[in-house]
Protein backbone atom coordinates (compact mmCIF):
# COMPACT_ATOMS: atom_id res chain seq x y z
CA UNK A 1 0.00 0.00 0.00
CA UNK A 2 1.41 3.35 -0.98
CA UNK A 3 1.17 6.56 1.61
CA UNK A 4 -1.77 7.89 0.19
CA UNK A 5 -3.51 4.87 -0.94
CA UNK A 6 -7.25 4.98 -0.35
CA UNK A 7 -8.84 1.32 1.00
CA UNK A 8 -12.04 0.41 -0.38
CA UNK A 9 -14.44 -2.29 -0.91
CA UNK A 10 -12.37 -5.54 -0.44
CA UNK A 11 -9.02 -4.06 1.34
CA UNK A 12 -7.81 -5.47 3.82
CA UNK A 13 -7.28 -4.10 7.52
CA UNK A 14 -3.93 -2.85 7.68
CA UNK A 15 -1.98 -4.49 10.70
CA UNK A 16 0.18 -2.65 12.31
CA UNK A 17 2.97 -3.85 14.50
CA UNK A 18 2.31 -3.24 18.47
CA UNK A 19 3.98 -0.23 18.73
CA UNK A 20 1.68 2.00 20.65
CA UNK A 21 0.93 4.55 17.86
CA UNK A 22 -2.31 6.12 17.46
CA UNK A 23 -3.51 4.80 14.32
CA UNK A 24 -6.02 8.21 12.62
CA UNK A 25 -8.21 6.80 9.68
CA UNK A 26 -8.56 9.90 7.10
CA UNK A 27 -8.97 10.72 3.79
CA UNK A 28 -6.15 12.76 1.96
CA UNK A 29 -9.02 15.37 0.66
CA UNK A 30 -10.94 15.81 3.57
CA UNK A 31 -10.48 19.08 5.38
CA UNK A 32 -12.26 17.61 8.35
CA UNK A 33 -9.55 15.36 8.60
CA UNK A 34 -7.17 17.72 7.95
CA UNK A 35 -7.78 19.27 11.51
CA UNK A 36 -6.93 16.33 13.30
CA UNK A 37 -3.32 15.49 11.12
CA UNK A 38 -2.49 19.39 12.09
CA UNK A 39 -3.36 19.01 15.44
CA UNK A 40 -0.99 15.92 15.53
CA UNK A 41 1.77 17.20 13.38
CA UNK A 42 2.15 20.39 15.81
CA UNK A 43 2.39 18.51 18.90
CA UNK A 44 4.79 16.24 17.13
CA UNK A 45 2.67 13.30 18.05
CA UNK A 46 3.71 10.02 15.97
CA UNK A 47 0.93 8.41 14.44
CA UNK A 48 -0.04 5.70 11.33
CA UNK A 49 -2.60 7.15 8.39
CA UNK A 50 -5.07 4.65 6.55
CA UNK A 51 -6.50 6.45 4.28
CA UNK A 52 -10.53 6.00 3.39
CA UNK A 53 -11.96 5.40 0.15
CA UNK A 54 -15.48 7.20 1.42
CA UNK A 55 -17.56 6.21 -1.95
CA UNK A 56 -16.85 3.09 -1.38
CA UNK A 57 -15.56 1.90 1.81
CA UNK A 58 -13.89 -1.56 3.51
CA UNK A 59 -16.64 -3.47 4.99
CA UNK A 60 -14.45 -3.38 8.55
CA UNK A 61 -14.47 0.00 8.55
CA UNK A 62 -17.83 0.98 10.29
CA UNK A 63 -16.66 -1.40 13.47
CA UNK A 64 -13.61 1.23 13.44
CA UNK A 65 -16.00 4.30 13.27
CA UNK A 66 -19.18 4.18 14.85
CA UNK A 67 -19.89 6.97 12.10
CA UNK A 68 -18.35 5.00 9.31
CA UNK A 69 -16.87 8.58 8.65
CA UNK A 70 -13.50 10.07 8.85
CA UNK A 71 -11.46 11.27 10.71
CA UNK A 72 -11.54 8.37 13.18
CA UNK A 73 -8.49 8.17 16.15
CA UNK A 74 -8.19 4.78 17.42
CA UNK A 75 -6.40 5.37 20.86
CA UNK A 76 -4.27 2.07 20.67
CA UNK A 77 -2.68 2.42 24.35
CA UNK A 78 -6.31 2.16 25.82
CA UNK A 79 -8.86 -0.20 26.80
CA UNK A 80 -10.56 -2.21 24.39
CA UNK A 81 -8.53 0.41 21.46
CA UNK A 82 -10.86 3.03 22.11
CA UNK A 83 -11.92 4.93 18.67
CA UNK A 84 -12.97 8.68 18.60
CA UNK A 85 -14.65 10.61 15.59
CA UNK A 86 -15.82 14.11 14.84
CA UNK A 87 -12.59 16.80 14.24
CA UNK A 88 -13.08 18.68 17.04
CA UNK A 89 -13.83 15.90 19.93
CA UNK A 90 -10.41 14.37 18.67
CA UNK A 91 -8.42 17.91 18.68
CA UNK A 92 -9.34 18.74 21.86
CA UNK A 93 -9.01 15.60 22.99
CA UNK A 94 -5.45 15.31 21.77
CA UNK A 95 -4.41 19.02 23.35
CA UNK A 96 -5.89 17.77 26.86
CA UNK A 97 -3.98 14.25 26.40
CA UNK A 98 -0.54 15.77 25.50
CA UNK A 99 -0.33 19.26 26.95
CA UNK A 100 3.27 19.18 27.27
CA UNK A 101 3.67 20.06 23.38
CA UNK A 102 2.78 23.20 21.77
CA UNK A 103 -0.97 23.88 24.04
CA UNK A 104 -3.30 25.11 21.54
CA UNK A 105 -5.94 26.85 23.66
CA UNK A 106 -5.84 29.55 26.23
CA UNK A 107 -5.11 28.56 29.67
CA UNK A 108 -7.84 31.30 31.14
CA UNK A 109 -11.64 29.48 30.80
CA UNK A 110 -13.27 32.18 29.69
CA UNK A 111 -10.68 32.64 26.65
CA UNK A 112 -10.38 28.96 25.92
CA UNK A 113 -14.59 29.24 25.73
CA UNK A 114 -14.65 32.54 23.53
CA UNK A 115 -12.03 30.32 21.26
CA UNK A 116 -14.14 27.75 20.98
CA UNK A 117 -17.18 29.62 19.90
CA UNK A 118 -15.33 31.14 17.35
CA UNK A 119 -14.27 27.65 15.65
CA UNK A 120 -17.92 26.89 15.38
CA UNK A 121 -18.97 29.97 14.42
CA UNK A 122 -16.84 29.37 11.04
CA UNK A 123 -19.46 26.23 9.72
CA UNK A 124 -20.97 29.69 8.65
CA UNK A 125 -18.18 30.02 6.20
CA UNK A 126 -18.14 26.29 5.66
CA UNK A 127 -21.16 25.74 4.08
CA UNK A 128 -20.74 28.77 1.67
CA UNK A 129 -17.48 27.50 0.80
CA UNK A 130 -18.96 23.94 -0.16
CA UNK A 131 -22.10 25.70 -2.17
CA UNK A 132 -19.05 27.34 -4.47
CA UNK A 133 -16.98 24.54 -5.14
CA UNK A 134 -19.47 21.99 -5.57
CA UNK A 135 -21.35 24.23 -7.83
CA UNK A 136 -20.11 23.93 -11.73
CA UNK A 137 -21.56 27.45 -12.71
CA UNK A 138 -21.14 29.34 -9.79
CA UNK A 139 -22.71 32.38 -11.41
CA UNK A 140 -26.15 29.96 -10.68
CA UNK A 141 -25.51 31.18 -6.97
CA UNK A 142 -26.41 34.68 -7.54
CA UNK A 143 -25.77 37.91 -5.66
CA UNK A 144 -24.88 35.39 -2.57
CA UNK A 145 -21.85 36.49 -0.41
CA UNK A 146 -20.18 33.82 -0.10
CA UNK A 147 -17.46 35.39 2.21
CA UNK A 148 -19.38 37.18 4.92
CA UNK A 149 -18.88 34.55 7.46
CA UNK A 150 -15.08 35.45 6.93
CA UNK A 151 -15.87 39.11 8.23
CA UNK A 152 -15.86 37.73 11.51
CA UNK A 153 -12.09 36.24 11.97
CA UNK A 154 -10.87 39.20 9.67
CA UNK A 155 -11.88 41.63 12.44
CA UNK A 156 -10.84 39.43 15.05
CA UNK A 157 -7.67 39.04 13.65
CA UNK A 158 -6.96 42.72 13.46
CA UNK A 159 -8.42 43.75 17.02
CA UNK A 160 -5.50 40.90 18.62
CA UNK A 161 -3.05 42.60 16.82
CA UNK A 162 -0.72 39.33 16.61
CA UNK A 163 0.17 37.38 13.93
CA UNK A 164 -2.08 34.60 14.41
CA UNK A 165 -5.09 33.67 16.31
CA UNK A 166 -3.10 31.87 18.90
CA UNK A 167 -0.61 35.09 19.43
CA UNK A 168 3.04 34.17 18.43
CA UNK A 169 2.27 30.93 16.80
CA UNK A 170 -1.04 29.02 15.54
CA UNK A 171 -3.57 27.96 18.22
CA UNK A 172 -6.41 25.87 18.15
CA UNK A 173 -8.56 28.18 16.18
CA UNK A 174 -5.50 29.06 13.77
CA UNK A 175 -5.56 25.00 13.01
CA UNK A 176 -9.21 24.55 12.97
CA UNK A 177 -9.98 26.83 10.23
CA UNK A 178 -6.81 26.46 8.24
CA UNK A 179 -7.85 23.24 5.92
CA UNK A 180 -10.56 25.56 4.22
CA UNK A 181 -8.06 28.88 4.25
CA UNK A 182 -5.87 26.89 2.42
CA UNK A 183 -8.15 25.19 -0.26
CA UNK A 184 -8.74 29.40 -1.17
CA UNK A 185 -5.96 29.12 -3.64
CA UNK A 186 -8.17 26.54 -5.54
CA UNK A 187 -11.16 28.81 -6.55
CA UNK A 188 -8.99 30.83 -9.17
CA UNK A 189 -8.11 27.34 -10.83
CA UNK A 190 -11.59 26.32 -10.84
CA UNK A 191 -13.49 29.76 -11.71
CA UNK A 192 -11.14 32.48 -12.44
CA UNK A 193 -9.40 35.32 -10.16
CA UNK A 194 -12.52 37.34 -9.51
CA UNK A 195 -13.27 34.21 -6.78
CA UNK A 196 -9.66 35.05 -4.91
CA UNK A 197 -10.12 36.73 -1.40
CA UNK A 198 -10.24 40.30 -1.52
CA UNK A 199 -6.75 42.09 -0.37
CA UNK A 200 -9.07 45.61 0.24
CA UNK A 201 -11.86 43.13 2.23
CA UNK A 202 -9.49 40.48 3.92
CA UNK A 203 -6.22 42.27 4.03
CA UNK A 204 -5.18 40.95 7.60
CA UNK A 205 -6.33 37.08 7.16
CA UNK A 206 -4.26 37.13 3.54
CA UNK A 207 -1.29 38.08 5.81
CA UNK A 208 -2.29 35.70 8.14
CA UNK A 209 -2.47 32.73 5.17
CA UNK A 210 0.89 33.57 4.72
CA UNK A 211 2.20 32.90 7.31
CA UNK A 212 0.38 30.11 8.18
CA UNK A 213 2.18 28.41 4.94
CA UNK A 214 5.49 28.92 6.57
CA UNK A 215 4.28 26.86 9.51
CA UNK A 216 5.99 23.53 10.12
CA UNK A 217 2.72 21.74 10.86
CA UNK A 218 1.17 23.42 7.78
CA UNK A 219 3.90 22.30 5.61
CA UNK A 220 3.65 18.51 6.92
CA UNK A 221 0.07 18.07 4.76
CA UNK A 222 0.20 20.96 2.89
CA UNK A 223 -1.51 20.55 -1.01
CA UNK A 224 -1.02 23.26 -3.61
CA UNK A 225 -4.42 24.90 -5.14
CA UNK A 226 -3.52 23.16 -8.17
CA UNK A 227 -4.11 19.66 -6.80
CA UNK A 228 -7.03 20.94 -4.95
CA UNK A 229 -8.68 22.15 -7.32
CA UNK A 230 -8.18 18.67 -9.18
CA UNK A 231 -9.49 16.88 -6.77
CA UNK A 232 -12.97 19.27 -6.28
CA UNK A 233 -13.45 19.16 -10.03
CA UNK A 234 -13.36 15.08 -9.42
CA UNK A 235 -16.04 15.57 -6.79
CA UNK A 236 -18.35 18.09 -8.62
CA UNK A 237 -18.14 15.03 -11.65
CA UNK A 238 -19.36 12.46 -9.28
CA UNK A 239 -16.18 10.61 -9.49
CA UNK A 240 -13.55 11.53 -6.78
CA UNK A 241 -10.33 10.76 -7.43
CA UNK A 242 -9.21 9.93 -4.18
CA UNK A 243 -5.82 8.39 -5.05
CA UNK A 244 -5.11 11.51 -7.53
CA UNK A 245 -1.61 11.52 -5.59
Amino acid sequence: MSDTEHLTTGSPKPVFPDDGILKLYSMRFCPYAHRVHLVLDAKKIPYHSIYINLREKPEWFPQVSSSSKVPALELVAEPKNSVLIESLIICDYLDEKYPEVAPLYPKDPLKKAQEKILVVRFDQFINAFYKLVLHDNPASLGDTDLYAGLETYEEELKQRGTEFFGGTAPGMLDYMIWPWCERFSALKFSFGDHFDLSPERFGTLLKWRDLMLKDRAVKCFYLDGKIHAKYMASRRAGTADYNML
